[in-house]
C-alpha cells in the first residue's frame, strides 16, 4: 500500500483453517492511507490470531523508499464477528509516529483454543469496543460516547446506527 484504499465493505465471511483470520498491513515508508473499512458478519474457525493489524509488515522491495512516508490508518470497524478454536484473538500493532486510530470493535467473540491464551497485543493504537469476549487491551476500550458515531457512521447508510451526519475524520 503506498496511495491508498478507503471505503471498503466486506461481510459474510467464513475463513477457516488458516493462520491469520482478518489482516490489514502496511509499513513505515509506504505513506498512503486505510481508513474507511467495515468489516461484519464473520466466522472464523481454526484460526491462530483472529484480527491482525501492522504497521511494521515488511520490506521495501529496494531502498529508494521515503523512509519518513508513514501511512495514515483509521475508521476501521469490526462489527459481529464470532470465531471457534481461535490461538490468539487480535494484534494490533500501529506505528509510533502514526497510530491507528478510531479501530472499532463491536459485538467480536473468540472462543479460544486454551484457556490460558494470551487474548489480545495492542500498541500505538487508539480504539473502542463493546460486547468483545475476550476482553480486548487497555487501548481498545475508549469510551462509547467519543467514539460511537465514528464507529459506526459510514458513507453507506445501512451500516449507521446512529443519526446524523455521515462525515468522518480520522
Amino acid at each position: 500500500m503506498s496511495g491508498g484504499i478507503s471505503d471498503i465493505i466486506a461481510e459474510k465471511l467464513h475463513i477457516l483453517n488458516s493462520p491469520i483470520g482478518i489482516e490489514l498491513k502496511t509499513t513505515r515508508g509506504r505513506g498512503g492511507y486505510m481508513k474507511g473499512i467495515f468489516i461484519s458478519d464473520a466466522e472464523l474457525e481454526n484460526i491462530h490470531l483472529g484480527i491482525s493489524m501492522t504497521g511494521f509488515s515488511g520490506f521495501h522491495p529496494d531502498d529508494k523508499y521515503d523512509t519518513s512516508a508513514l501511512p495514515v490508518v483509521g475508521s476501521i470497524t469490526f462489527k459481529n464477528v464470532m470465531g471457534a478454536n481461535i490461538d490468539v484473538a487480535g494484534n494490533v500493532s500501529g506505528i509510533a509516529e502514526s497510530p491507528f486510530s478510531t479501530i472499532c470493535l463491536s459485538n467480536v467473540t473468540f472462543f479460544l483454543s486454551y484457556e490460558l491464551s494470551p487474548s489480545w497485543f495492542c500498541s500505538n493504537v487508539i480504539g473502542f469496543s463493546e460486547k468483545v469476549i475476550p476482553e480486548p487491551c487497555p487501548d481498545l476500550q475508549s469510551s462509547y460516547s467519543k467514539y460511537s458515531f465514528s464507529c459506526f457512521t459510514s458513507l453507506y447508510p445501512q451500516f449507521s446506527n446512529v443519526s446524523g451526519s455521515s462525515d468522518q475524520e480520522l
